[in-house]
This record gives structure tokens, sequence and C-alpha cells, in this order.
């Protein structure tokens, strides 16, 4: 075999097992984020308690991230962290059947999240470790790994829409007991690695990057894009429940922005090096006021839904693709962890929780739909933001 060829294979070996956490991972995600609201509404709960429930995912992406990205850092041990947070997760998940009140529920949702919230960013500075080896992060490799999590993600939401459309939604947390044993099982096959860690030399510090222009306007931009996002994440299983859609239907929905979110990722490589990454961050954030506009104004017609759902390969998949480019480049070696930690953190903890009971409060208020219509005007100061970076930062050595 040539050497080429020989290398390939063998990056192919190093890959496929984050290609199996990531379809595992994001199908307890897609399962988990997309039903348990409506668990939530089956168990008798209003709007603005569910908004409370559903934003302690959020409220751990505030400190948890960060404390395993700073612990991976300095341990270097990245999978051995991942299967003790897979592990834990799966335990404390047999308490939401024990059905104690919802003190007890927030408690448990608490542990699930608090271990959950953490294995992105410790698996995506694992797999950016990886992927640039080369010299410089490979956008090709990262997403023919992360569109498996789309392709789990997609998989999970239609197979478990059409279960709860003939079951009901009493089997709830068997099927979440059931999605985190698979995940705790996927990073098994996970290569034992530890980054190399000096413990002689001092890890360098954060604060001089997060002091720079570029980096701060990237995580307002990110705030602002999450914040706006936060409509879907949250409210939009409850949003087409109120509008008379089956959750076969809610399902398929779901399914449509993550197979345009399979198609960006495997062929992201082909239209990042058109623009610069910054200029990317402004086409994400004008393409989520369009989705916006659309969902707020027109969610009773199923075309048009389906059209505003397609826009997730850019409002979220190609928003995502560029800011982990981005982050590796100002967040290298052993500053990885925390970069990736603080992105949690800054662009999903503090907006997850500020749009969750934000839009509780507006809906149970004034009704699902104006969450759309604040989503739009968030989406538009995100707009702003990244043309800041795009200022700061939109130089052709931005470019991939």
């Amino acid at each position: 075999m040539p050497a080429a060829a020989s290398a390939q294979a063998v990056s192919r070996r190093q890959l496929a097992p984050f290609a199996l956490f990531s379809a595992c991972y994001f199908a307890h995600v897609g399962f988990f984020t997309s039903y348990l609201p409506l668990w939530l509404k089956s168990q008798g709960m209003g709007l603005l308690a569910i908004s409370v429930l559903t934003s302690v995912q959020a409220t751990t992406r505030l400190f948890a991230p960060y404390a395993w990205g700073a612990l991976s850092d300095h341990t270097g041990e990245r999978v051995a962290l991942l299967r003790y947070c897979a592990v834990a997760a799966l335990v404390a998940s047999l308490g939401l059947a024990l059905g104690w009140g919802y003190a007890w529920l927030g408690a448990v949702l608490l542990l699930i999240y608090t271990h959950t919230s953490s294995m992105t960013p410790l698996s995506e500075a694992a797999l950016a470790e990886l992927v640039s080896r080369d010299g410089g992060f490979n956008a090709r490799r990262y997403g023919r790994v992360r569109l498996w999590g789309s392709v789990g993600f997609m998989l999970s939401v239609l197979l478990f829409g059409m279960w709860f459309d003939r079951f009901g939604m009493q089997s709830f947390p068997m099927l979440t007991w059931g999605t985190l044993l698979m995940l705790a099982t996927s990073t098994a096959w996970m290569p034992n690695t530890k980054d190399a860690v000096h413990t002689r030399q001092p890890r360098p510090p954060v604060w001089p990057i997060l002091r720079e222009r570029p980096v701060q306007w990237l995580f307002v931009s990110c705030f602002f894009q999450v914040l706006s996002h936060t409509g879907i994440n949250v409210f939009f299983s409850l949003y087409l429940d109120s509008l008379g859609y089956s959750k076969t239907t809610i399902g398929l929905l779901w399914a449509v922005s993550v197979v345009a979110e399979v198609a960006w990722f495997f062929t992201q490589s082909r239209w990042l090096s058109r623009f610069s990454l910054p200029a990317w961050l402004m086409l994400s954030a004008a393409a989520m006021a369009i989705r916006m506009l659309l969902t707020a104004s027109s969610a009773s017609v199923l075309w048009v839904l389906v059209l505003a759902q397609t826009l997730h390969a850019l409002t979220f998949a190609a928003h995502h693709g560029v800011c982990i480019s981005l982050l590796s480049h100002h967040f290298p070696g052993r500053l990885r962890g925390r970069g990736q930690a603080l992105y949690t953190v800054l662009g999903y903890g503090c907006p997850g929780v500020l749009g969750a009971l934000a839009g509780g409060y507006l809906s149970s208020k004034y009704g699902l739909a104006l969450v759309y219509w604040a989503s739009l005007a968030m989406s538009l100061i995100a707009i702003g933001c990244a043309y800041r970076v795009w200022r700061l930062q939109g130089s052709p050595a931005a470019r991939l």
C-alpha cells in the first residue's frame, strides 16, 4: 500500500470512533431536546414551568463545560473524562422514572446536564486536535466526522416521533436511559489517548486572548446567534404542537433541518473557502433573520416551514463550523479545551438560560409566536456583531 494511502487509512481508523460517538451523542440530544418539552407537557406542566426546567441545560453550560475543559487541559485526559460523564449521566437518568415532583425533576435534569453539556467541548477539543495535525484546522475531515452526529440526530427525531405518536409519551424516561446507555457504550470504542501535559510548565493564560477585540466580538456574535436560535431549540416542538401538527410531522420537520445540516457538513470545505470566516458569520446571522421571519409569520403553511428549516444549514451548521475554525486559530494547543468550553459557556450557556426563561415568560403571556418575533430581533443584532468581527478580522488571512 502506498504511504499516502496508508496514512489516509490510519486517519480513517482514528476518526471512526469519533464519528460513532458523534452519532450516539446527537441521537440522544435530538431525542431529549425535541421531546422533553412534550413529555413535561404530558405531565401537566405549563409553559413557564417547562421553560424553567428546559433552561437547566443552559444553566449547567455556565459552569460545567469550562470546569471540565480546564480539567482536561490540565490532565490531558479528554477521553477518560468523556467516559466518566457518559456513565454519570446514565445513572442520573434513572431518577426521571421516580416521579417525585417538580424539584426532584429539576435536580435530576441538573445532574444529567452537568455531565452531558461538558461532552461536546471535550469531544470537540479531542477531535480538533486530531484534525489539526497537518498544520492547520482541516474543515473537510472535521465535517465528515460531524455529519454523523447530524445523521444520528435526524434518525432519532424521526423514529421517536413516530414512536410517541403511536404509544404516547409515558415511555420517555425509559428511552432516555436507553439513549444514554448507547452513548456510554460508544465512548468505550474511543482511543484511550492522552494529550501531552507538561507539568513543570504553567498552562498558558487565557485572559490575553480574551482581551483581543476579534475574540470578544466573536463571542458576542455567538451569544446573539444562539439567543435567536432558542426559539428553535426550546420552543419549536411546543409551537408546532400548538398549531396542530402531529408528533410524526414534528419529527419530520426536525429532520428537514438535519438533512440540510448533513449536506453542509459533507460539503463545507467546498463553500467555506469562498469567503472569509467572519463573512460566513454575517451570512449565517442573515439566514437566521429570514428563518425566524418565516417561522413567526407563516408556520401554519407547511411548505414555508420546510423552507425555513432548510436554512439550518447556514444558521447552525455553517455558524458552528466557522466558530470551531476560529476557535482553533485563537485557542491552540493547551488552550484548546478552555477555548471550546468558553464557546459553550458564553455562546450557548448564557443565551440559553436567558432565551429559555424570557421565552417562557413571553409565550405564557402573549403566545408562542411572539418568541419567534423576539428571535428575529436577536438575529438582527447578531448580524451587527458579526459585521464587527468581519471589520476586525475579515482579511484574506482569515480564510480557510
